[in-house]
């Protein structure tokens, strides 16, 4: 593959990542470790990761525990945890906080597959807008030493490529909106 596409395949490969991890961060009614990823701890003045706090397990399949290394610190995690859009509220016994997530009702997954959707779509266009900064970029080579010829195959395999990362993305849709409306 010709270097001056590389570029723009790591730009689209970077959308596709940025939606895995966002996807990560979509509760589909089982318990998720990553949908804590986002959310920080006041940690002696530091917002921290909740991750580099305490540890995340999941005991049961709609249940994550949350067993902080530091007894101090169950306030501040159960306070993080409701200032955040997680919408669940934690519980605990004085050593652990549990987060019980509830059954998705219908409603809620059709919100979930069209926030999914929604969020696949906006990375679909990053992947265009990829592919029409490398369009202008070629166009741009015209102006020096490059033949009409080359111009033309570098949109070719730049247009691949969009198209592949593209129908990467609706597999993506397509997989996430399955999982989230599965009961």
């Amino acid at each position: 593959m010709d270097e001056r596409i590389k570029v723009y395949e790591e730009k689209m490969q970077k959308a596709v990542d940025f939606l895995l991890s966002e996807y990560g961060t979509i509760r589909a009614g089982r318990a998720n470790p990553h949908v804590l990823d986002k959310i920080k701890v006041d940690y002696y003045g530091t917002p921290t990761p909740l991750q580099q706090v305490g540890n995340i397990t999941v005991p049961e399949p709609r249940m994550i525990q949350i067993a902080p290394w530091e007894k101090t610190l169950i306030k501040e995690i159960e306070k993080a945890i409701m200032m955040s859009d997680l919408g669940i509220t934690p519980s605990n016994d004085g050593s652990v906080i549990r987060l019980v997530f509830p059954e998705l009702t219908e409603e809620r997954r059709k919100d979930l597959v069209k926030d999914v959707k929604r969020k696949g779509e906006e990375n679909k266009v990053a992947v265009r807008n990829v592919r029409r900064d490398g369009n202008d970029a070629f166009k741009k080579l015209a102006k020096t030493d490059v033949s009409e010829d080359e111009i033309k195959q570098l949109e070719d395999q730049l247009q691949k490529l969009t198209d592949k990362y593209v129908k990467k993305i609706d597999e993506m849709i397509e997989e996430k909106s399955k999982e989230i409306l599965t009961v």
